[in-house]
């Protein structure tokens, strides 16, 4: 084998331009995927161009980042690559096998200049294993992975797969014992069709790789259909029926050409995706325009009235969200968002009018009624004031699910508000819903109270319910918090921004900035969360940045009826989550999938496995998995249960498998054995807190059915352990838990509800029900996991 120096193609600082605002794929083990192509002179530069246009024009919802390897080619040599495509990134190389060596992805698509993708490409970007590509024929001109690989063909390369080992110094050295074969129509020779013949159905890449560029036919017919103008193919992309990845749609589209009125759906989709990266003040750039006299466009003004509202413009967007009522096919949609604007600005009776203008139009409507139904609780709620004066309340800010909204966002106020007081109801308790506008009225009745404390739940989220306010969940003005004159307590808040989210952190930065200045007491639910604040601070205001459990994980400590049960149920619950779907599994659901198949019946020999639904939506997963897999689970819809028999369900299981942060902080809080399937960083974060980072499995690792199976067979067998296990994890969450709680009695004035620490009891832990009397000793949750 020629040797080569091993070092990494890395990337420049240009890079980041390509990077999104948080990155933390170390932590959830995300996939990264590159395309990558060698050019290795200003002459295969045309074919580079041709290439690019036909993966947009192939799989127009497809947009990696495409690396490409070059001798040392001048940057102005790729300005026409780069209108073409959003993310290519040029980087110096020695030659084509440099491309086994790219730092910086997981899986690299090793393409060439001489390439042309004619479908879709799904099938590659869903390998996992080894380096895929086609076999040279042998002498019966069949394929045959013996005979080796083309020096100029297609490769798909994991890099998991060579980092133990040498790298190839060029394809043909690839050894077969990683080689994984492909079928030729991922990478179909040009030259086996001569002149006449046609391009065989299927044919998914077609490599014109020695083919004399004098040569017609079929072939080079497929070929020329991508030999387009930038003005050609910016149109022919724009005309393709079906999804768009964002990035890819709004590079071709913006800016719109001069002297050319853009057709108005276009504009919307555009504006529709500045609005889900938060960027909602180019959308209402666009959408201002094209309605500005134009009152029959109750769509467009639909989605701007949001926008608007999302950058706390509310009388502004009230007039377009009324503009949109005018049709009967929008009226529906505008009303429940009219509801909610007014329910923000604190006119309950508005907004309950609203959501029945809105089920008049459409009785069927769910959003409107859900609004109809909340201020008609809020209007009757309003009609009965506390007995208690508001000097002796606390006043908590938090987001308050209800409905069939999230479980676990119901189960957390009520955690916090028992850290502080053994009553906590609305006697003792000023609620104040994080999204509602905070007003001089607000303000007024915040400072009334003895203390206002903000928390718990990842608050610390552009997204959820954006405003122009404070760039996070709590719609508060910086000149309204900076005048709150209560002691002001943030307790167990998380950053809960995804993996490869991107947002604008400017606005969220100043209003960090003044709740820090703020705060008497600062406290984020995972380090993970304090070292991402932090970032955010100036070094004068990080160190008042400390570290305070979600007060679920230590619901044993706060409730006494959470106390051990005498008899587990012999189950496993299993929650998933689907908000954000695209950057939870990237290219890896279907692989998910079947490994969570492949889990499921290997526990199933043990216990029952069942299916935690949080939200309605959480229901997905069984769906897909009785139709891909045949497989049927029972559901425990918790949307639909109280508080309490959300604890009792999840304290009387033995083990919970959970996607959402609080399917797994709940269950631990009540005691019971978890194992999370790690999407989110916040996930890592709790298990990195307990020390207990082999609790989780990311849904992205490659042997996810083998290595959760093993974990959780472990769990059961040997249950007394893990439990006790749990119990010791969580002392040391509630010994944080008090000592803050300590600090904050000064602050607030209040008894300590919990007496004096004492000893911690050990756990005392039953057998299951059909394993009572039994020694089921075996390896513990800790057990080293399965070679891949």
């Amino acid at each position: 084998m020629t040797t080569h120096d091993a070092t990494p193609v890395t990337g420049s600082a240009a890079d980041t331009a390509f990077a999104s605002a948080d990155d933390r794929h170390a932590v959830t083990g995300k996939r990264r995927i590159a395309f990558a192509v060698y050019v290795a002179e200003v002459g295969r530069l045309p074919g580079l161009q041709t290439l690019l246009r036909s993966l947009a024009l192939a799989d127009p919802a497809l947009c990696e980042d495409v690396v490409v390897l070059h001798p040392g080619l001048p940057d102005a040599a790729f300005d026409a690559a780069h209108r073409l495509h959003p993310r290519l990134i040029p980087r110096t190389a020695a030659g084509r096998h440099d491309v086994f060596r790219i730092d910086g992805y997981d899986t690299v698509i090793a393409l060439t200049p001489a390439l042309v993708v004619l479908g879709r490409i799904d099938d590659l970007l869903r390998l996992r294993t080894g380096v895929a590509a086609v076999p040279l024929p042998g002498p019966d001109g069949v394929p045959d992975p013996r005979h080796g690989i083309a020096a100029d063909g297609l490769l798909v390369i994991q890099r998991q797969d060579l980092d133990h080992a040498v790298p190839p110094a060029a394809a043909p050295d690839v050894p077969e014992s990683v080689l994984v074969p492909l079928d030729s129509r991922y990478d179909f020779r040009a030259l086996r069709l001569g002149d006449d013949l046609a391009v065989p159905e299927g044919v998914v890449v077609l490599n014109f790789a020695g083919t004399p560029t004098t040569c017609t036919g079929p072939a080079h017919a497929a070929r020329a259909r991508f030999d387009l103008d930038d003005e050609a193919f910016r149109a022919a992309y724009l005309a393709l029926p079906g999804a768009k990845h964002p990035d890819l749609l709004l590079h071709l589209a913006l800016p719109f050409p001069d002297g050319s009125r853009p057709p108005i759906d276009l504009v919307r989709q555009l504006a529709e995706i500045h609005r889900g990266r938060g960027h909602h003040d180019l959308a209402v750039a666009l959408l201002g325009e094209a309605v500005a006299g134009r009152p029959d466009l109750p769509r467009c003004h639909e989605t701007l009235g949001v926008c608007l509202m999302a950058l706390s413009r509310y009388e502004e967007a009230e007039t377009h969200l009324l503009l949109a009522t005018a049709s009967p096919d929008f009226a529906p949609r505008a009303y429940g968002q009219l509801a909610r604007l007014a329910w923000l600005l604190g006119r309950t009776e508005d907004a309950r009018g609203y959501a029945l203008a809105g089920l008049e139009s459409d009785p069927t409507d769910a959003n409107c009624r859900s609004w109809y139904a909340r201020t008609s609780e809020m209007v009757t709620a309003g009609a009965t004031a506390p007995d208690t004066p508001p000097g002796e309340q606390l006043a908590h800010v938090a987001l308050f699910a209800d409905g069939d909204e999230n479980a676990g966002d119901k189960v957390l106020p009520e955690a916090v508000r028992s850290c502080f007081t053994p009553d906590t109801g609305p006697n003792r308790w000023h609620q104040r819903h994080a999204h509602l506008l905070v007003d001089e009225d607000g303000l007024e009745r915040l400072n009334a109270r003895r203390a206002v404390i903000v928390g718990g739940g990842g608050l610390f989220l552009p997204d959820t319910a954006p405003n122009g306010n404070s760039g996070w969940q709590w719609n508060i003005p910086d000149d309204v918090l900076a005048r709150i004159t209560a002691p002001l307590a943030v307790f167990a808040v998380g950053y809960n921004v995804f993996d490869g989210q991107r947002y604008r952190r400017e606005r969220f930065a100043a209003s960090l900035r003044v709740l820090v200045e703020r705060s008497a007491f600062f406290g984020l639910r995972n380090h993970g969360s304090v070292a991402r604040v932090r970032e955010l601070l100036p070094a004068s205001l990080r160190e008042k940045v400390r570290y305070q459990p979600c007060p679920t994980t230590v619901a044993r400590h706060l409730d006494a009826r959470l106390a051990e049960p005498a008899v587990r149920e012999d189950t496993v619950l299993i929650n998933c989550a689907y908000d954000r779907a695209g950057l939870r599994f990237g290219h890896d659901y279907g692989h998910f999938l079947a490994e969570m198949a492949a889990a499921i019946r290997a526990m199933s020999a043990a216990a029952e496995v069942r299916y935690a639904a949080h939200m309605p939506a959480d229901e997905r997963f069984v769906d897909d998995l009785r139709r891909e897999h045949g497989l049927i689970l029972p559901v425990e819809p918790l949307y639909l249960l109280s508080n309490d028999a959300i604890r009792d369900l999840y304290r009387r299981t033995r083990l919970v498998i959970g996607m959402r942060g609080h399917a797994g902080m709940i269950p631990f809080g009540c005691g019971t054995p978890v194992i999370s399937l790690v999407s989110h960083p916040k996930l890592a974060y709790f298990l990195a807190d307990i020390d207990r980072p082999d609790w989780g499995v990311s849904v992205h690792e490659r042997a996810l059915g083998a290595r959760l199976a093993e974990r959780a067979l472990a769990v059961l067998a040997d249950h007394p352990a893990a439990v006790a296990d749990v119990h010791d994890r969580q002392r040391a969450l509630w010994s944080v838990t008090r000592e803050n709680l300590a600090l904050l009695r000064e602050l607030t004035g209040l008894p300590d509800p919990f007496g004096e620490p004492g000893p911690v009891a050990g756990p005392v832990v039953p057998a299951p029900r059909s394993a009572a009397g039994e020694d089921r000793a075996a390896p513990s949750l800790r057990t080293a996991p399965p070679t891949p």
